[in-house]
């Protein structure tokens, strides 16, 4: 929200705990989980086989709250602790405009009764001069449904869609919510709500504010592209109030800082996740990588006879082991996935648990080489590739890179959304 603006808890309402800027969990985890919060008891996953990105696309994902310098999100008193500052909350009004929709718990409409409301006049303009609605999609999740219809977050802002399940869309109609209810069945389903957001509703670029719950179970089962994290320079210190994380297993590896930045007294941190998925799962980190990989091969010298490809070897714990892309130091018949394997000792224990980014589909045959790249990675010990482009018939009839890699046991994912990048630096070849 702008500077001096903030989202007042509604008159008379308990308020266990809310953020600096908006949404916020309304309770802390271990008493969510005591409470039996919407959340907690409704988003297991359900018995789904491994997603695949080309068949079931999410948005990109970006996490967003301000905290003490001891992790809280907020206090124990009757009023909200303010946290952040007013040049960091037109900040967060500048990142409400960029996005297609904002995500909020229920608790947190509970509670905070937010509006979630660009509040520039200036960027809603800019948002409308660009053909999107003048506000970004909101969105509220709860398993009950049991939210008030006279809550501000339904008459404020554009369009509403509330994510629930099959019983919780039938209370939830019954009150007369202003809002598309959309029920997912017997329980909430993450990956499922992310996948509807992004095929029905024309999601790319989702922004959710709380709670810290909401942010736990995301981060857990990596579906987070992105933390914005604002660190305020005060302490908390009471055992009792809301913390922004819960316990539980997260993924591994260390989070890449990409971003710092002093916003007044405040710190903004920007994180994204590093972590490759395991065997066909696709998590938001395979896609940065992926991404990294199609910008390599952006930087290939242009021939007419090969394609241009990148290729990074990542080990499981998300540590960058080498990139490389065709044609590199001036060999003209260098592979991507041969230059970055060059790089790697091969007696390296990484290998094993690695993944091989690669533009293109690793080659199954070539004629400047007596191995092909195919082979190079199954030579490494490497059991995990993902591509975003299958190999055309360009130079090589039935190329099947794919094919050679799967019978020994290694398995390959095609993530096709970047299909478009990867292809770019190929268009000469391609008619």
């Amino acid at each position: 929200m702008s500077a001096g603006v903030r989202e007042d808890v509604r008159p008379g309402a308990a308020r266990p705990g809310g953020t600096a800027y908006g949404p916020c969990t309304c309770v802390s985890f271990p008493e969510a989980v005591r409470a039996g919060a919407d959340w907690d008891r409704a988003s297991r996953p359900r018995d789904r086989p491994p997603r695949e990105s080309a068949s079931m696309p999410h948005p990109y994902v970006l996490l967003s709250a301000a905290v003490s310098l001891d992790g809280y999100l907020d206090d124990t008193g009757p009023e909200r602790l303010l946290l952040s500052s007013p040049a960091d909350f037109d900040r967060v009004d500048e990142v409400r405009a960029s996005v297609d929709a904002i995500l909020v718990g229920a608790g947190t409409i509970r509670a905070d009764n937010p509006r979630l409301l660009v509040n520039s006049p200036q960027r809603r303009a800019a948002r409308v001069a660009a053909g999107r609605a003048e506000y970004p999609l909101k969105v509220a999740v709860s398993a009950s449904g049991e939210l008030d219809p006279q809550a501000r977050f339904w008459h404020t802002g554009g369009e509403k869609v509330l994510y629930t399940t099959d019983e919780g869309a039938r209370r939830a109609r019954k009150a007369g919510i202003a809002a598309d209810v959309v029920p997912l069945g017997a329980a909430l389903d993450w990956s499922a709500l992310l996948e509807h957001l992004h095929d029905v509703r024309g999601v790319r670029r989702l922004m959710v504010e709380g709670g810290g719950t909401v942010h736990t179970q995301l981060l857990q089962q990596e579906l987070a592209d992105e933390m914005q994290l604002v660190l305020a320079p005060l302490f908390v210190g009471d055992p009792g109030a809301p913390r922004l994380f819960g316990p539980g297993a997260y993924q591994g590896g260390r989070l890449r800082l990409v971003e710092t930045r002093a916003i007044e007294d405040v710190v903004l941190m920007r994180y994204e996740p590093t972590a490759p998925g395991t065997a066909d799962r696709v998590v938001p980190a395979d896609r940065h990588w992926l991404r990294l990989a199609c910008e390599l091969a952006a930087q290939c010298p242009p021939s007419r006879t090969a394609f241009s490809v990148g290729a990074v070897v990542v080990a499981a714990d998300g540590t960058e082991l080498a990139r490389g892309h065709s044609r590199e130091a001036g060999d003209p018949a260098a592979h991507a996935e041969e230059a970055a394997l060059a790089k790697v000792d091969p007696a390296d224990p990484r290998l094993a648990g690695a993944t091989v980014y690669s533009s293109l589909e690793p080659c199954a045959r070539r004629s400047s080489r007596p191995r092909p790249c195919a082979r190079l990675i199954l030579d490494a010990g490497v059991r995990r590739v993902v591509t975003a482009w299958r190999e055309p018939d360009t130079f090589v009839e039935d190329a099947d890179g794919a094919g050679v890699l799967t019978a020994e046991g290694a398995a390959v994912v095609v993530v096709p959304e970047f299909e478009e990048a990867a292809r770019e630096p190929n268009r000469h070849l391609l008619g």
